[in-house]
């Protein structure tokens, strides 16, 4: 049975689907006007472990991933620039220039971390006319009532707005915040935005009698409804989306379909820091896969990194973890590459890798149980591409030749060995030095000799 901490429940659920066997999800997709920083890509990596454990356990993943490439606001209260347009105007093209170029990076991203392609990806530009119904319905219903800067959810208009993100003080009026404008309650949030005077908008559509664009959280609800249904399994983000993002896409799809739950399952990555800060684009802490590239380091190194965390803890990343990760991966790969023909697998190991990753998700356990099997020599290479279909680090794939180590290395190595459990240390000196001349490093570990090719 597979458990996930849900942050609706604040508990570890059994998974029971809405539809037997099948597994639908929605996670939610960049914001399309810079490159995605590897803070982005953990969630996203999170999410794609996720959908191949699902997988594992024989659901049928329908996947729906948005790009948001109109509307999401520098400041998430509303407030701000409109992250397409000021991307546009940083690079001089234009916003649709600059959704299509970031798009297909994330995409290239994605691929060099081994992520699955959603089943459907969804463009927030090409889902105006659903958004525009959305709110439309909203407006019918009472949920919601038009200013002259926009068209505002009434969070007071339902009993249990921000329950996930236990928000409290809903009943604060306006006035109370000099900078609410015509907002009537301090969590009430913009629906539709209308275009300024005087603004000059790329992006924007007639709708309620004016120019506009759509609001971030509406694009969300409208496309999920349209492609998973009024209910559905399972909807994935980053942590920092509970109180905001999250909070508002529950709030307004509820009150249109007046079904709830609307998602059954909430499951939310934790940040990646750097400095003890969160990674973001506006600071200096901004670091991509392009960057880690730059530096020799392999895109699967970062996943591997990622996955010997759990996902609902912080990560704190350095280029020194990152390379003691990268270093480890190639070892973990060397390993494989040299698992004997003849080994018996144990189906114990199956059992509690099973055991590992149905327990929310454990990747750390998972790698553990791996590393415990192959020192045990009771995996084979059938079992480790059983499991690698869970951890997406391609185990089976030396990226390089340099990467298998060579006969005559091998034959040294194992001389060394040899020679060190004679306790001839002057012999076993002799073939270290002999085997760094070669290029290659050797060190010895609890678990015996590791040897890789210097960097």
């Amino acid at each position: 049975m597979l458990y996930l901490y849900n942050s609706r429940t604040k508990e570890k659920d059994a998974f029971v689907p809405i539809y037997d066997h099948h597994a639908n999800m929605y996670t939610c997709g960049p914001t399309v006007y810079n490159y995605a920083h590897v803070g982005n890509l953990r969630t996203y990596i999170f999410e794609d472990i996720l959908r191949r454990v699902l997988k594992y356990n024989g659901y049928k993943v329908n996947h729906v991933m948005n790009i948001t490439d109109v509307g999401h606001l520098t400041d998430d209260a509303d407030q701000g620039e409109d992250k397409m347009e000021k991307g546009a105007k940083r690079e001089g093209k234009t916003a649709w220039e600059i959704a299509t170029f970031y798009e297909k990076a994330f995409k290239t991203d994605m691929a060099l971390l081994n992520m699955l392609e959603p089943t459907t990806w969804c463009r927030a530009t090409d889902h105006i006319d659903e958004q525009i119904a959305m709110v439309t319905m909203l407006l019918e219903k009472g949920h919601a009532y038009k200013t002259t800067d926009g068209i505002y959810f009434d969070t007071t208009s339902i009993p249990d707005y921000g329950e996930m993100a236990n928000i409290q003080n809903q009943e604060l009026a306006a006035g109370s915040r000099v900078d609410m404008g015509e907002k009537k309650n301090i969590h009430d949030f913009a629906l539709w935005k209308f275009t300024k005077e005087g603004e000059n908008r790329q992006m924007e559509w007639v709708a309620f009698e004016k120019k506009g664009f759509p609001g971030w959280h509406i694009e969300c609800s409208a496309m999920a409804v349209k492609y998973l249904g009024e209910q559905f399994d399972i909807h994935c983000g980053g942590i920092d989306h509970i109180p905001v993002h999250h909070t508002n896409e529950i709030a307004q799809t509820e009150a249109v379909t007046e079904k709830k739950p609307w998602v059954k399952y909430w499951l939310h990555g934790e940040f990646l820091l750097i400095e003890k800060d969160k990674m973001a684009k506006s600071g200096d802490n901004f670091i991509t896969l392009q960057t880690l590239e730059e530096k020799g380091i392999d895109p699967l190194a970062y996943r591997y990194f990622l996955l010997q965390a759990h996902y609902r803890k912080q990560v704190h990343f350095t280029f020194e973890a990152l390379e003691a990760a990268s270093q480890g991966l190639k070892r973990l790969k060397n390993t494989i590459a040299r698992i004997p023909e003849e080994t018996v697998k144990d189906m114990s190991v199956a059992g509690a890798f099973l055991e590992a990753i149905n327990d929310d998700v454990n990747t750390p356990e998972a790698l553990a149980l791996l590393w415990k099997g192959l020192k045990d020599n009771v995996i084979t290479k059938e079992l480790v591409t059983d499991f690698d279909k869970v951890l997406g680090l391609k185990l089976l794939d030396l990226e390089t030749k340099e990467d298998v180590i060579p006969e005559n290395i091998q034959i040294l190595v194992e001389k060394r060995k040899q020679a060190r459990s004679e306790k001839n240390w002057a012999l076993g000196d002799s073939l270290r030095d002999e085997i760094t001349e070669l290029g290659y490093d050797i060190e010895d570990t609890p678990d015996g000799q590791r040897v890789h090719k210097r960097t």
